[in-house]
C-alpha cells in the first residue's frame, strides 16, 4: 500500500509522510526541493519515491500521475499550496497566477485523475488541503481565499456524489486555521493569533481522513471561531477578515 503526498518537503506534508510511514505505508513524495525529499527519505522506515515537480505546470501534474499511478496506491494527500499577503491592485500578477495555478488546477487534475482510479478499484483516500480561510472571503489575501473556498468546495461537492454512488472512496478537506510552518515566509506575513504544530495538524488530519470525516478542523479555539462565523452576515465577516489580515501585515 502507498500513499503520494505533494509539497512533502516540509510542514504539514512532512508530519503526514512521518505518520503513513509509521503506519506501514509507502510513500511517493512530491515536492521542487528535491534535496529535502531524500533527506526526509532516508529518515523514513518504508520505501520512498521522490518525484521534483512544480504543480504549478500542468504538463508537470500529469507526469506526476503517469510516474505514480499504481495498484497499490491507497492514498492522495494534495497538500502543496502557497499564500501572498497584499493589497489585490498590489500584489505581483504572475504570483498569483501561479498560485492559482498550485492552489487549485494542481489539485483538480491529480484529484481527478487518482478518483478515476481509486473508483474503478471500488476504495482509495483523497484529503486535500484547504484551510479555515475557505470558509471566507479574504481582503489582502484575496486570491488565496478564493483558492482554499474552490478547494473545499469542490472537496464538498465530489464527496456527496461518492455518497450517492455508494463508493467505497473516501475524500475529505482538511481546513486548519493558523499553522507553524514556512508558510508565514512565502506568504510575507505573521499570524496575529498563535498557529498550531504542525505534527497536531498532521495526526489531526489523518485521523479524521480515516474516520470517514467530510471536513476536518483541527483544534478546538478554530472549532469554535468558524461556528460563530456561521451566525454572522457576510459583510461583517469580511471586514473582520480584512482586519485581521491588516495586524498581519502591520506585525511584519
Amino acid at each position: 500500500m502507498r500513499a503520494i503526498i505533494t509539497g512533502a518537503s516540509s510542514g504539514i506534508g512532512r508530519d503526514m509522510a512521518r505518520l503513513l510511514a509509521a503506519r506501514g505505508y509507502d510513500l511517493t513524495l512530491v515536492a521542487r526541493r528535491k534535496d529535502r525529499l531524500h533527506a526526509l527519505a532516508k529518515e523514513l522506515p518504508v520505501n520512498c519515491q521522490i518525484l521534483s515537480a512544480d504543480l504549478s505546470n500542468v504538463r508537470e501534474c500529469r507526469l506526476v500521475y503517469e510516474a505514480a499511478r499504481g495498484k497499490d496506491v491507497e492514498i492522495l494527500v494534495n497538500n502543496a499550496g502557497f499564500g501572498l499577503f497584499g493589497n489585490f491592485l498590489e500584489t505581483n500578477l504572475d504570483t498569483e497566477l501561479r498560485m492559482i495555478q498550485t492552489n487549485i488546477v494542481a489539485v483538480h487534475v491529480l484529484t481527478k485523475l487518482f478518483l478515476r482510479d481509486f473508483q474503478d478499484k471500488g476504495e482509495g483516500y483523497i484529503l486535500n488541503v484547504s484551510s479555515s480561510a475557505g470558509f471566507m472571503a479574504g481582503p489582502l489575501m484575496a486570491t488565496y481565499y478564493a483558492s482554499k473556498n474552490y478547494v473545499l468546495r469542490l472537496t464538498q461537492a465530489i464527496r456527496e456524489e461518492l455518497r450517492q454512488q455508494g463508493s467505497g472512496v473516501q475524500i475529505a478537506a482538511l481546513c486548519p486555521g493558523p499553522v507553524e510552518t514556512e508558510f508565514n515566509r512565502v506568504a510575507d506575513v505573521r499570524f496575529s493569533i498563535g498557529g498550531l504544530p504542525s505534527e497536531q495538524v498532521a495526526q489531526c488530519a489523518i485521523d479524521g481522513l480515516f474516520s470517514g470525516k467530510g471536513i476536518i478542523v483541527p483544534g478546538f479555539g478554530m472549532k469554535m471561531a468558524l461556528a460563530v462565523r456561521r451566525l454572522a452576515p457576510e459583510s461583517l465577516v469580511t471586514r473582520v477578515a480584512y482586519h485581521i489580515q491588516h495586524r498581519k501585515g502591520s506585525a511584519k
